[in-house]
Formats: structure tokens, sequence, C-alpha cells
């Protein structure tokens, strides 16, 4: 272990040094007429629910929404605030039929449980980042069809040249590293992330081939803060990081962000017509965990929507919502009186109120690469 730390320290250093001497080059524009997500629950506006043909129980979507809405969360996940503040309409999912969808101003594909890697028969969703391009292939080529046929179809559909113009935006990752603590040492984690990486790096050339030219990549934020890992993975208190969170989930996090901010440099080079723009969740997501009380919280890591109370609230058999006999006791798994209070929703997902400090902060163009301050008039549209 001692070997890898000092390995994992030198590549990080290398890597800092890199992003310092050589920015990303292009900025990002935000007059973009539609967007196109992919991703895992950190955007799932309901994929994986309509997909498998499953449901969230209240209290799911209650601040916003006032009922579960497909998101993993009380209310808007960072992906509506971000869509509010460059004055498009809220993201239906690819896999939503009910309801008349609109897809004119973008499509989300992300599906809560995806991984990078393709899905395994254990995996949560069978959506991985593979499949979710081959949905955005078979939704451009169906809007093409479409729009050949008949002009009836314009309002509900992007037009042809949105899916150059648009902004194809990326939060996926952390179902790969979450999910492999269970089954991998450390070394082997650490070992994999190129491979994973390898993987996305794929589907961004496969939707550039198909005109994408405007990339939005979110980095993985701080794992081993989030209840679901501190339960199972942090009850040894000298495994815990400065944060209070278990060390190695962040440090593979560190890494994984590290070796993603340089394939974005890498893409960049390679594709000068296009823009990538890297955003580091991990460093606002940190940052926040680190200094709850500055910005309103009272809980950075306990879960508002849980069951076993303090210091965690989180149990991995009872699910938000859901109540569930557990040693002969029926016990439900409850909301908290004010999610605004905490940073963390049900364990794994952050509430409404820390989506909408993450997107504060991403809007301020601080936390990207390159930085884009210089475009900031959009944020006269913010509605929250």
């Amino acid at each position: 272990m001692a070997s890898n730390t000092c390995t994992f320290h030198i590549l990080t250093l290398f890597l800092f040094l890199f992003f310092i001497c050589f920015p990303l080059s292009n900025s990002i524009d935000f007059n973009y007429p539609a967007v196109f997500n992919f991703g895992d629950s950190n955007s799932d506006t309901g994929n994986l629910v309509a997909g498998l043909g499953e449901h969230l129980d209240p209290p799911n979507g209650q601040i916003y929404f006032q009922r579960p809405s497909g998101r993993f969360c009380d209310g808007r996940l960072i992906v509506d605030f971000l869509m509010d503040a460059m004055d498009l309409p809220f993201l239906n999912a690819y896999l939503e039929a009910i309801g008349a969808p609109s897809f004119r101003k973008g499509c989300n594909f992300a599906a809560a449980g995806s991984t990078i890697l393709p899905a395994t028969a254990s995996s949560v969703s069978p959506f991985s980042f593979g499949i979710q391009v081959a949905q955005f292939f078979r939704f451009k080529a169906r809007v093409q069809e479409l729009q050949a046929k008949s002009s009836k179809y314009a309002k509900y559909l992007p037009a042809q040249d949105y899916f150059q113009k648009g902004l194809y935006m990326f939060d996926i990752g952390q179902n790969d590293l979450a999910g492999a603590f269970y089954s991998k040492t450390f070394d082997q984690i650490l070992a994999s992330i190129p491979s994973i990486l390898s993987e996305f790096e794929e589907g961004i050339k496969r939707l550039y081939d198909q005109q994408a030219r405007n990339f939005w990549i979110h980095n993985t934020g701080p794992l081993g803060c989030l209840a679901q890992n501190m339960a199972k993975f942090g009850t040894d208190p000298s495994k815990l990081d400065e944060l209070g969170c278990v060390s190695t989930h962040n440090q593979a996090s560190r890494l994984l962000n590290l070796q993603l901010h340089a394939l974005s440099k890498k893409l960049q080079g390679q594709y000068p017509d296009a823009n990538f723009t890297y955003v580091d969740i991990f460093t606002i997501k940190s940052n926040l965990i680190a200094n709850y009380s500055r910005y309103g919280f009272e809980q950075p890591i306990m879960a508002c929507c849980g069951y076993g109370g303090p210091p965690l609230n989180y149990d991995s058999r009872v699910a938000c919502g859901q109540t569930k006999v557990l040693n002969g006791s029926s016990v439900t798994a409850k909301g908290c009186n004010d999610t605004t209070e905490y940073v963390n929703w049900d364990g794994i997902h952050y509430t409404e109120a820390a989506n909408q400090y993450v997107a504060s902060q991403i809007l301020t163009g601080k936390y990207s690469d390159p930085p884009f301050s210089d475009k900031m008039p959009f944020l006269l549209k913010l509605k929250f």
C-alpha cells in the first residue's frame, strides 16, 4: 500500500503541473439550442424508473415536483439548475414515453446506476455509457426520419443543426469506482481506471463522428463522503481522511479525475474544432462538505431520508421511502423535517439544496478548464 500511495502522489503532482502549464484552449459558449445528457443518477431525470418499470416512493420529489419525478432526490438535480441557467426546459428522459414528452431542446440518456464500462448481469442499470451513446444514435436517426416525413413533428424534435450546435453533457464514472470496492482491491481499482476512461474516450469519439462539437464533462465527486460508503467501509477511524470520509474511495476519485482531466486535454488537442470543458465537481462538493455550516447546512454526511438514526441514518436494506420488515419489525426510511439542512438526501445522492449550491459554484466558471467567467451574461437568466 505504501509504494502504491507514493506512486499515486507522484502521478498527482505530475498531472497537476501539466494542467497548470497547458490549460484547455477553447472556451464554452452558453448559447446552445439543445442539450444531450449522458450519465448516472446524478443527472437521471427518469430513465432507470421508466426503463425497468420501477417506481420511486415519496418523499422523493417532494420539494419541487410535489411527487416522485424519476429523480433520486427530494427535488431538482444539478442538470436541472444548469438547464434553467441556459434558459432551457428540463430534459425529458429518453425512455419516458408517457405524457407526450418534447425533445425539441434536447434529450436525457442518463440512467441511475449506470457505469462507463459495459453492464454485467449484476449491474443496477443495463444502460451503460455505450448503450446510452447507441440510444442517442437511434434518437438522432429517428428524428431525421420523422422530420423527412412531415413538419408536424417540428415542435417536439430538435432541428437538424441542433445536433452540431447543441451541448453534450457527461456525468458518469462514479458507479464504476463505487461498485468495484465490493469485489476488488484498492490496487486493482486504480489499475482499472485507464480501461474505464478508454471506454469513455471511445464513446466521445463516436459522438464527435456524429457531429457533436461541444462537450461538457463533470468529474467524479468525493465517493468516500457518501453515507452508503461510510456505512460499509468507514467503520475504522484510521481509514478516514481529513474530511472524515473513506480515504481509499476519495483517493480513487481523485486519480480517476486526474486522468479524466488529462483525457479532456488530449481530446481538445485531437479535435481543435470542438470545445471540451472539464468541470471539477470533486472540489466543489469537497468544499461543501468541509465547510457545510458556512453555506447554511447542518449535516454534511448523514442522510436526510433513511433509517437507523445518527450518525449516518443509512441502512442499505431500506431505501428512501420504503417500508421493510427487519428482524421481525416493520421499519420505514423516512425523510427529515427540513431537507435544506442536509447535504445528502438518501445516503447516495445529494439534496436539492446541495445540488443548487453545486450548480451555483459551477456557474461561477472558476471550477472549469477552461474557465468561462467571461461568458457570464447568461447568469442574468438564473431562476434559483
